[in-house]
């Protein structure tokens, strides 16, 4: 597990992912192995009164005490049988480390995230849907699922706060042209009210890298190219094109390459940042640091517009 991890964590701009595929009252699922610290089996968790009804307790295995979210509930509303053979997935993203009870572990498949799609609105249901997409994995459909939104959900405390950037006080109005990288829904809404009441006014959306980078590309010749983007700020797992192929496709461009790239992830660790680096990412942050991304905008702009007069146009 651990040799997988670290090769695919090592590789540079390739658009894959390691998908660890899951079983959760009888249903396949998946979970980026990026994400995954380990596989242990189930133990006897310890209840926390006044909790989120989706999780379960606490345990300790070692010497930090892990709480435990059942999937199951969170996933059907409903608390299934505990069965003797159930594993805890250790997770540990956003700085936080999660246990989750699932039945079994059925094994790990590499894919381009160009084979992972997002589920139409019908099925997704805006807002409240849970998947980052659906991918063929050994010839059966995973539904890869989104934990940083089942993290924000269940404990709101632990994602993206505004009171980050109320802290700041007041802030000038900054019309610079920021494009905005980011699958899901919910965080998408948090990063834009959070920048929104940062002083930014010019937030340009996209829902993965593909799109991002088709909107660059259209534009890259554009002789005002540097007056409609002034800066990226990119998630790594996005569906079709993951931010690091998004990074390395930018800083390959010969025109693109003085655009900053800022990577904004729940995946940022002392790996990841090796590999950003190797991509020519200006900043990599990790979420939900969202008050020191609004310094690291500051700084990377008044650069850029030092900068730009210096740049072949």
């Amino acid at each position: 597990m651990e040799e997988k991890k670290s090769r695919i964590l090592l590789e540079s701009g390739t658009n894959e992912i390691e998908v660890m595929r899951f079983t959760v009252s009888g249903e396949l699922y998946g979970i980026n192995v990026a994400k995954v610290q380990e596989i242990i089996m189930a133990e006897k968790v310890k209840p926390m009164p006044h909790a989120h009804p989706a999780i379960e307790g606490i345990f300790k295995p070692r010497e930090d005490l892990i709480t435990v979210i059942n999937l199951a509930y969170y996933l059907f509303g409903e608390h299934q049988d505990i069965g003797p053979k159930d594993l805890f997935i250790i997770t540990n993203f956003n700085r936080m480390t999660a246990a989750f009870r699932v039945e079994s572990i059925e094994g790990i498949s590499r894919i381009s995230w160009k084979d992972i799609q997002k589920p139409d609105k019908t099925v997704a249901n805006g807002d409240e849907g849970v998947a980052t997409g659906i991918a063929q994995c050994e010839g059966q459909l995973v539904t890869v699922l989104d934990f940083e939104k089942i993290v924000a959900e269940i404990a709101p405390e632990t994602t993206i706060q505004v009171s980050d950037v109320e802290k700041l006080g007041a802030r000038p109005i900054c019309d610079s042209p920021i494009l905005i990288a980011e699958d899901s829904i919910l965080l998408q809404r948090m990063i834009n009210d959070c920048l929104e009441r940062a002083g930014f006014t010019h937030l340009i959306n996209f829902a993965n890298g593909q799109e991002a980078w088709d909107h660059l590309h259209a534009i890259r010749n554009d002789s005002d190219l540097f007056d409609k983007i002034h800066l990226v700020i990119t998630d790594i797992e996005m569906p079709e094109m993951d931010g690091h192929r998004l990074t390395k496709l930018i800083k390959d461009d010969p025109r693109l390459k003085h655009v900053p790239v800022i990577i904004f992830s729940s995946l940022i660790d002392e790996q990841m940042r090796i590999k950003g680096k190797e991509l020519g990412a200006d900043e990599q942050i990790a979420k939900p640091e969202i008050g020191r991304l609004v310094g690291l905008l500051d700084t990377l702009l008044a650069r850029f517009d030092e900068m730009r007069p210096t740049f072949d146009v």
